[in-house]
């Protein structure tokens, strides 16, 4: 059995708890936690303090595991340009906050709703300047812009972010279940985009997505997973699961798969 070259990882929702009970929950077990964070409008948030930070850190390094974050908002400028925005604020706030954990990857998604399905080449060019603006604004705080993964999101046409990424130096996040979510076959989408990709996301489809992976025919997960293998691909691939039963369902199909193909994550022998 080879190792995988990339690290797989899953939610910091596993477990009906906070985030550290999860991380402890999943340590060991996977290579890589998202840390799912929100901020609401009434103030509930599980935005981490400085005690929690230093918990996850330990955690790390007891565990060899990563991080990603993601980010609670969809990103975008006011409806006048303004850099006020509160997904804005929030993610420079949880980036701020989580900064010394090094994370990986800050997931975050777009927000196009209002020219989705636009023909207007004025209203996309100014949506367009706008994305790229509110990027600049959140990874000026980062390292390494290439941390900040834009993330594909459903019913989108899938070229919706090229213009955006082509004059941006972030990376993507390619979400796998929602290609599947939409009827369509990851592959051509992964062997266009893998080479820019940071972090994956891969979930299974019921009646919605992010579930088990056990509701992915094996053959389609395994040949979604030989494709990854085969690009060299050496980042985090999420499995994007909420909930103990999926999570350990989604483990044994994973660790089918990877048999199949006579690859073996980190966590399997522990």
């Amino acid at each position: 059995m080879k190792p995988t070259p990339f690290r797989i990882g899953t939610t910091s929702y596993i477990i009906p708890d906070e985030i550290i009970p999860n991380v402890r929950f999943l340590a060991g077990q996977v290579e890589d936690v998202e840390l799912v964070l929100f901020e609401a409008d009434e103030g509930m948030n599980n935005l981490p303090g400085a005690a929690t930070i230093h918990a996850l850190k330990e955690l790390a390094g007891q565990h060899q595991l990563s991080y990603t974050v993601h980010l609670p908002l969809d990103l975008r400028l006011a409806a006048d340009g303004s850099q006020q925005h509160r997904s804005i604020l929030l993610a420079r706030k949880v980036i701020e906050s989580t900064l010394d954990l090094d994370p990986w990857a800050y997931v975050v998604h777009l927000d196009g709703r209002e020219i989705m399905n636009s023909t207007n080449q004025a209203n996309i060019s100014k949506w367009n300047d706008q994305a790229v603006r509110a990027l600049e604004l959140v990874t000026e705080l980062l390292p390494d812009a290439r941390q900040l993964a834009v993330e594909n999101l459903e019913k989108y046409p899938l070229n919706f972010w090229d213009e955006v990424l082509r004059r941006s130096p972030v990376s993507r996040c390619i979400d796998i279940g929602h290609l599947w979510y939409d009827g369509l076959d990851p592959l051509p989408y992964l062997e266009k985009h893998i080479n820019r990709a940071r972090v994956l996301h891969i979930h299974g489809i019921a009646e919605r997505d992010h579930k088990s992976l056990n509701k992915v025919p094996i053959d389609e997960l395994v040949r979604v997973i030989d494709f990854i293998h085969r690009s060299g691909f050496q980042g985090v691939m999420t499995m994007e699961i909420f909930g103990e039963e999926d999570f350990h369902s989604s483990m044994a199909a994973m660790q089918a798969a990877l048999k199949r193909l006579s690859l073996e994550a980190a966590w399997a022998n522990k």
